[in-house]
């Protein structure tokens, strides 16, 4: 089979040695939890349950307002076709896309089918199937096309007992897209993990849109042995980057529109040149200029590496970044800008260079979906004026958009396997604060 594993865990154990990585309350009111965080959970292994011939690891992405990409793997050959209609058992509607594959030192990938389906009705359920796979049928419902609009957010997730924990927690609301600022299976050059992790996220991700940007886990990246980076990131998570009215070019960082464009989303690249000049800056200011904040009430950006952090773990790992881009995202008035890397929760005021400024970002560190690495628990003490609530816990959020003035931001915290809502504010829209509007 394409997927089983030959000699693949020597020489992992063999190169890893080699490779190197890889409106809100006020000062007075900043919280650092008190909450002790749980111990570590082992990293789940989830094998095949079959031959390999099934399709699997399926996971879904929109494709501009009315379109989904569905992407899986099989072991073997099939084809890449999916079936869909409205009803259970009824497929009127097919469509057919790509097929590829990739090695990495030892290890073969799996088939991996790549398909557009639509153009598809918002606020409906899809019933459908892959490979003309008849023994499996999958569903999604498609993201409304106005508010409100509900998005969840976790970042750094991997794929232990704390990782299934919040997937439980996410799969028991009642959302429209999932948004995740990078670090997905902690495979870390082995490959297989990839697998594992797509079987593992494949409940909720065939089920609802997928929206991801890469972290420093996705690079992978062996001198010599495997030059180019995030290989297996790109070949089994592609996103719309060539999609809607600001085709990036790349993978690692792209934008897309929901609610019929009441809310513009973009997805950077923490781990692709970002300096000025560079393609993705020239790209993102392309991309803002065409944001029509008359029609876009919210904007929200993700990146990988906080810009703003006072945790000790990951220090200044953002400040480049923030150095060459933040200026044209206060001048696009983006509303938040939501980070992982440090597995840890927090939330500042909005700020702008360094300190709070009423026509700034929400900044928000959502870095603690799970991951095998654990928490960072050790904070910067004092706090930081603009630090509103910080805590070293596993958990997830979720941005809701009510209406054209209003968000409404949650996290929630895993506490003893239960979703606890710790920390919440509104976000009032910058677009409507006619301060900011000048």
């Amino acid at each position: 089979m394409a997927m089983t594993m030959t000699n693949t865990a020597l020489a992992f154990f063999l190169l890893v040695a080699a490779a190197s990585f890889l409106s809100l309350p006020p000062p007075s009111l900043a919280v650092t939890s008190p909450y002790v965080r749980p111990k570590p959970r082992a990293t789940l292994s989830l094998l095949k349950d079959d031959d390999g011939r099934k399709p699997e690891q399926v996971h879904i992405s929109a494709v501009g307002s009315d379109k989904m990409r569905v992407t899986w793997i099989t072991g073997g050959d099939a084809p890449a076709t999916v079936e869909y209609g409205t009803t259970s058992g009824q497929y009127p509607f097919s469509a057919t896309g790509s097929t590829n594959t990739y090695s990495y030192v030892l290890y073969h990938s799996g088939n991996i089918h790549d398909v557009v389906i639509g153009p598809l009705q918002p606020s409906t359920t899809y019933f459908y199937r892959c490979s003309n796979d008849t023994s499996r049928e999958l569903s999604f419902r498609t993201p409304p096309a106005s508010l409100p609009f509900k998005f969840v957010v976790a970042g750094d997730l991997g794929q232990t007992g704390w990782t299934e924990s919040t997937l439980r927690h996410i799969g028991g609301d009642d959302y429209d897209m999932l948004l995740l600022p990078g670090d997905l299976s902690y495979a870390d050059l082995y490959q297989p993990r990839w697998d594992t992790y797509g079987r593992l996220v494949e409940p909720l991700a065939s089920a609802r849109p997928w929206m991801v940007t890469q972290g420093n886990h996705e690079v992978e990246r062996i001198p010599l042995v495997e030059p180019h980076a995030f290989k297996a990131y790109n070949a089994r998570w592609r996103m719309p980057f060539d999609a809607g009215a600001s085709p990036s070019g790349s993978n690692l960082y792209y934008s897309f529109d929901v609610a019929g464009g009441a809310v513009h989303v973009i997805m950077l690249g923490s781990y692709a040149d970002y300096a000025a000049g560079s393609a993705q800056h020239r790209w993102l200011r392309r991309d803002l200029a065409g944001v029509d904040r008359a029609r876009a009430a919210f904007v929200v950006a993700l990146v990988h590496a906080p810009w703003y952090n006072s945790n000790e773990a990951h220090r200044g790992e953002g400040d480049d970044m923030r150095a060459a881009m933040e200026e044209l995202l206060r001048g696009a008035r983006v509303d938040a800008v939501f980070a992982g890397h440090v597995h840890a929760y927090e939330r500042f005021a909005r700020v702008y260079g360094g300190k709070e400024d009423p026509c700034g970002a929400v900044h928000v560190t959502i870095g603690d979906g799970g991951n095998r690495e654990g928490l960072a628990g050790s904070y910067v003490d004092p706090q930081p004026a603009a630090s509103a609530f910080r805590e070293a816990s596993f958990g997830h959020g979720t941005l809701e958009v009510v209406n054209a003035t209003h968000a409404l931001w949650t996290w929630h915290r895993n506490d003893d396997d239960e979703a606890v809502v710790a920390d919440q504010a509104w976000i009032t829209s910058l677009a409507s604060n006619p301060a900011c509007n000048k």
